[in-house]
């Protein structure tokens, strides 16, 4: 079923890794084409155009664009019992597990009387795109709001697709346990929009009626292709997190790993998508045998099969062998993982040689479905390899850093002739003038 890819016996650079080592296709810069005149077209027609959107790509038409608080009511009155228990569990683990994030401020006194302070200030307001297309993802408000409100955001939108098969009151509007999920955390202000127009009426902000969608500073939250292009195209317009891509899963297992456990999550991540991304990379050639024997059984009993299928069998998704977890080693480094599980013997300090993954998942008893719902981390994680540089969704991707620069008199004289030869190097004289004005017959005040 699961490509095999064999790299024992071979020496391969970081490069040759990254470029051997399968990816899903994912082309954002081909999509940008298709939402350009979306996004434009939200900017000058704003409500007209989310609704023209909705009926087009969701399939239905918004009366309103903004849930009313009594459907967000109803939508919570009507959540199973059993769900919302579990979504309380998730809400409590993530703020225990997010608390301790936020960052405070320092000040550092560089020479007497100068001072350079690092403030740590919570983004104006935000826009939180939860998706709704092959799945419902209450857990993704749950991810993006709990670090959104401990970071100090004053101001915050959820935005979700519009739902053709709701009726009744909650007609028009995005899932109900999604809209359930925003009552439990107490979040008043959420549209039914989606896709990339959805991340345009953040951006451009919109009037409806009385009702006005105030444009935010900063759009978290994963999505499809078009989703990720319109992040592409409007950042600078707005702050983003990440252009997120297909879900991925890379498991480092070794001989002791159950065959049976690895199987399940290179499968409940494959469930996610076609084109999500399953990859074992081990040392063993009898495990990868016998995962592989495992998966076929269990891909074909599962309940969304068809969708495993296509994603197991998909060039994005392969059994890699390898030498020893050293070589293991550098191959999931190579591949920054969305999520890595690390089952080997002494797991924790195999996984502390990790450098480049969204999230760490150590030893048999931690799936990557933990982490989606009640580990207490978060599942917005950056994906495409996009590991190496960027970090998953915290408190910290809603705070913004500000230097705050105090001298005095005395503390600019010493630097002075060090600011004014900096000045005349780059051939800026008016930057070295800007401090001589200061300390001139007539100035000088302190």
């Amino acid at each position: 079923m699961m490509q095999r890819l064999d790299l024992r016996g071979r020496s391969l650079s970081l490069r040759e890794l990254r470029e051997g080592l399968p990816r899903a296709p994912f082309d954002v810069e081909a999509a940008l084409h298709t939402v350009e005149p979306i996004c434009e077209d939200v900017r000058v027609r704003g409500a007209a155009a989310l609704r023209d959107f909705a009926q087009r790509y969701d399939g239905v038409r918004p009366q309103r664009l903004r849930v009313p608080a009594e459907v967000l009511q109803l939508a919570l009155e009507d959540l199973d019992p059993d769900v919302r228990a579990a979504l309380m569990v998730s809400i409590e683990r993530a703020r225990i597990g997010h608390a301790e994030q936020a960052r405070t401020d320092t000040s550092t006194q560089v020479t007497a009387g100068g001072t350079v302070t690092q403030r740590w200030v919570p983004v104006d307001r935000v826009g939180l795109y939860v998706p709704g297309g092959r799945a419902v993802y209450p857990s993704s408000v749950v991810m993006n709001v709990v670090p959104a409100v401990l970071a100090g955001v004053g101001s915050l939108a959820v935005a979700s697709p519009p739902q053709r098969e709701n009726t009744g009151a909650l007609a028009g509007y995005p899932h109900p346990s999604i809209l359930a999920a925003c009552a439990l955390l107490g979040v008043e202000e959420v549209y039914a929009m989606g896709g990339a127009q959805a991340i345009a009426g953040f951006a451009y902000g919109f009037t409806d009626g009385e009702q006005v969608c105030e444009p935010v500073s900063l759009v978290t939250g994963p999505g499809n292709i078009y989703v990720a292009a319109a992040k592409r195209l409007l950042k600078g317009v707005i702050g983003i997190d990440a252009e997120a891509g297909p879900t991925e899963i890379a498991i480092l297992a070794d001989a002791t790993a159950d065959p049976e456990f690895v199987a399940a999550d290179l499968i409940s991540q494959a469930e996610h998508d076609p084109l999500a991304a399953a990859v074992l990379v081990t040392d063993s050639l009898e495990l990868a045998e016998r995962v592989a024997s495992a998966v076929a059984r269990r891909a074909a009993a599962t309940k969304h099969s068809e969708r495993v299928m296509q994603a197991l069998h998909g060039p994005q998704s392969a059994i890699v062998l390898v030498d020893d977890l050293e070589q293991g080693l550098a191959v999931v480094n190579a591949y920054a993982a969305e999520h890595l599980e690390v089952i080997t013997a002494d797991a924790a300090a195999v996984a502390a040689r990790v450098r480049n993954a969204g999230a760490i998942f150590i030893g048999p008893y931690a799936p990557v479905s933990l982490g989606d719902y009640a580990a207490g981390s978060n599942h917005v994680l950056p994906t495409g390899g996009c590991a190496c540089h960027s970090s998953g969704l915290s408190v910290q991707s809603f705070l913004r850093g500000i230097h705050v620069i105090d001298y005095s008199r005395d503390a600019l004289a010493e630097v002075a002739t060090h600011v004014i030869t900096l000045a005349d190097a780059e051939d800026l004289p008016a930057h070295g003038e800007a401090v001589t004005a200061r300390f001139e017959a007539a100035g000088g005040q302190d």
